[in-house]
């Protein structure tokens, strides 16, 4: 399993061979380092551990930097991505944008904007209520919530008013249109889950 840390840059729009516009998300990736390597003989599992961001030293405790001791960086995100060939990565190995090349599917994964408490239109695409008969200060709400004398409770799982944005989202096979190592940059066509500056994970496609 391939994976790359970084961040959302923005949208913009590239042009393929035939003239037509594609859309992209622009996403600056790594240089990203091999922090810890994982093996089923000592955790149970195979992964290696990313990390991302160069930090000074005096922000990161104890712990944290005896972590990072053998890699020699000061890094402020870490991040496990699930391989068999774990074997074949090194401690402190440097992971660029070209682990991708143009062509290849992969999932991103990243935080959705929070929308904060939002009621039941904008959260689940409810229609409003009749204005009818003065009813104008009950057009937004969601209507009748219960379901007769039995069972006598609202049901589990019932769409109402809440909180809204700010999950873990994955966008499944987005096509990677260009892999520059140069400058560490990935345009992947379509959208991506979160704001820009917001960090993403970028790895093998699954469903490829």
């Amino acid at each position: 399993m391939k994976g790359i840390l970084g961040r959302k840059i923005g949208m913009t729009q590239i042009f393929d061979e035939q003239g037509a516009a594609v859309p992209v998300t622009i996403i600056q990736v790594g240089p990203c380092y091999v922090t810890q390597i994982k093996t089923l003989e000592n955790d149970g599992y195979a992964a290696i551990q990313l990390g991302y961001e160069e930090i000074p030293s005096r922000k990161l405790n104890l712990p944290q930097r005896g972590h990072l001791r053998a890699v020699e960086k000061d890094l402020r995100i870490l991040r496990e991505f699930r391989t068999t060939g774990a074997a074949d990565f090194q401690i402190g190995q440097c992971i660029k944008a070209d682990v991708f090349a143009a062509g290849e599917h992969v999932d991103v994964i990243g935080t959705s904007k929070g929308r904060g408490f939002a009621g039941a239109i904008k959260r689940h695409g409810f229609h409003r209520q009749p204005v009818t008969h003065g009813a104008t200060d009950r057009v937004r709400s969601t209507g009748s919530i219960g379901a007769c004398a039995y069972p006598g409770h609202v049901i589990k799982g019932k769409k109402m008013p809440g909180h809204l944005g700010n999950v873990r989202i994955t966008s499944q096979n987005l096509l990677v249109m260009i892999a520059d190592s140069e400058r560490n940059m990935l345009a992947i066509r379509g959208s991506v889950p979160g704001p820009n500056g917001g960090l993403v994970l970028v790895r093998e496609g699954r469903k490829q």
